[in-house]
Order: C-alpha cells, then sequence, then structure tokens
C-alpha cells in the first residue's frame, strides 16, 4: 500500500474515502493509460479534452473552461499549450540527437547560451544540492540528463500557457505526474485516486486538490530506469515514490531523489516548504 514517509511533514492534501476520483494514477492498467476523467460538466462550462505524444512522454490536458471564454478562446489556449510540450521536446529532449540537451551533453554549446536550457541546468544543479547528491543529473548514463524533472518542468510550462490564456481550472498529467488548478469539471476539487504501481487491485489513496502537483518516480511496469548517483547502480528497492507540493518539477526532482535513496531520504527530505513524500513498498 502507500505509506506517508514519516518525517516528512508540510503540504496535507485532504484524504478522501468516498468520492468517485476524477484522476485515476499509477494504475499500470492493460490499456496503457495512467489517467481517466469521469463526470461530466455543468451546461455553464465547456470540457475540453487533448492527449499528446512526445518522444519522452504522453501528456493528457483537461480544460474546464468558462463557457463564456467561446470555443475558439479555448482552442486556442490548448493548442497554444500543445505546442509548448511539442516545442520542449524537439528542444530539450535528451533522446533526440539534436536537442540542445544533447548538445550540451557533447560539449558543442554552454548552458548560458540559451536562457531556458541554463534554466534547466539550474534547477538540476539545486535538486542535487537538495538531496544530498541522490539527485543528479550528471550522473547519468551517456552524461547529463535532467529527464528526472524535464517531465515536470514541461508541464509546468504548459500550465503557464493555459493561465495566461485565461484558463483558471485545468489538469495537466503525464504518467503518474500531475498538475491541477481550480475546479474539476463537476464543479469541486480535483479528486485524484492515487494507486500501488504494481498491485492495481488494492485500494488507492485519494487527495482532493485545487492546486498543486503530484509527482512519481518508480517501476511502473519498468525496471532499472533509475540509478543510485553514488554507484551508477539501477535501484528497484521500492514500487514508487511520490511527492506532493506546489511544483511539480521540484516534485518530480524529490521523487527521483527519493526513489533512488530510499528511507535514507529522511535525511534530507524538507519539513517546511510544502513537500510530502510517500512511499510505495514492492508488494
Amino acid at each position: 500500500m502507500l505509506h506517508r514517509a514519516g518525517r516528512m511533514a508540510g503540504l496535507e492534501p485532504p484524504v478522501v474515502h468516498d468520492r468517485t476520483p476524477d484522476l485515476h494514477i499509477g494504475t499500470g492498467i492493460v490499456s496503457g493509460r495512467a489517467v481517466d476523467l469521469v463526470g461530466t460538466a455543468p451546461p455553464d462550462r465547456i470540457v475540453a479534452r487533448h492527449i499528446i505524444h512526445t518522444s519522452t512522454a504522453e501528456f493528457l490536458l483537461i480544460l474546464n473552461a468558462p463557457g463564456g471564454l467561446g470555443r475558439r478562446d479555448i482552442s486556442e489556449a490548448l493548442a497554444d499549450a500543445v505546442a509548448e510540450l511539442r516545442a520542449i521536446d524537439v528542444t530539450y529532449s535528451p533522446l533526440r540527437p539534436e536537442s540542445l540537451v544533447s548538445r550540451l551533453r557533447r560539449g558543442e554549446i554552454s548552458a548560458e547560451a540559451y536562457p531556458p536550457l541554463a534554466d534547466i541546468v539550474a534547477r538540476c544543479a539545486a535538486m542535487r544540492a537538495a538531496t544530498d547528491g541522490w539527485f543528479d543529473a550528471w550522473a547519468m548514463p551517456g552524461g547529463f540528463d535532467p529527464g528526472g524533472l524535464l517531465v515536470g518542468w514541461a508541464v509546468e510550462r504548459a500550465a503557464t500557457r493555459l493561465r495566461a490564456a485565461g484558463i483558471a481550472d485545468y489538469a495537466v498529467v503525464s504518467g503518474a505526474d500531475l498538475v491541477v488548478r481550480g475546479q474539476a469539471p463537476h464543479g469541486g476539487p480535483w479528486r485524484i485516486a492515487m494507486h500501488h504501481p504494481t498491485r492495481p487491485r488494492r485500494s488507492p489513496l485519494m487527495l482532493e486538490m485545487t492546486a498543486g502537483a503530484v509527482g512519481t518516480s518508480g517501476v511502473a511496469g519498468r525496471r532499472n530506469h533509475v540509478f543510485d548517483p553514488h554507484t551508477g547502480e539501477p535501484v528497484h528497492h521500492l514500487a514508487s515514490a511520490t511527492v506532493v507540493g506546489p511544483e511539480l518539477a521540484v516534485a518530480d526532482g524529490y521523487a527521483t531523489a527519493l526513489f533512488a535513496a530510499g528511507p535514507v531520504g529522511y535525511d534530507w527530505f524538507p519539513s517546511s516548504d510544502g513537500y510530502q513524500a510517500l512511499f510505495a513498498g514492492p508488494g
């Protein structure tokens, strides 16, 4: 089952047990969808739902927009967020040989020449310091790889585009990572069912959120994809580590580090900046 990690205080999202969820994460279901949306919108709202695939991830965007905004404006807001996600994939994905990250790994460019790339590098350096080296983008096989927080960074930037377009109620989800804001289509907080990644029939932990992020690192059907940066060896002593907090890029980085560190992470995980961790054991 999912357990709150000891000594990990901070954000305490309301836990609910008797409501139908809006989002399911960490299910590992056969269809490959880690997220489902249920419920209907009231007549004065327009709900737009879109899924896109990039070289590194699948993203689901759900916009719960006021009807007065107009379908054209809503479509343009959605298209702008999607364009941001695609541009980030093309420009920064370590899986693309000509991306800025790949060129940085080969020593062809400096991060300072491209402000967004410099931001990614600075975030990775800050996360390495904050986790006592358990998040280390420079210790990955093949060289610098910001993948442990890149998806969260991309989701946050897409969410910023939505807010700039006047969308105050939305969810942006990638696998078991998400950002939510405002109200779900049913008119209340987003209800999120967090499932054990390898035991989907177990009862999920239910959260209600109107603002915040959930970042997860875990097996989810894959093994040997998170490495101990101190030894270079893959780790798989947990099923997953999940962090709930204000910002997804930070939550993602903490989750990656906690998955690698296990209980050692108690020594450095923050207790006063709004982040809370949960572990799922392997069985």
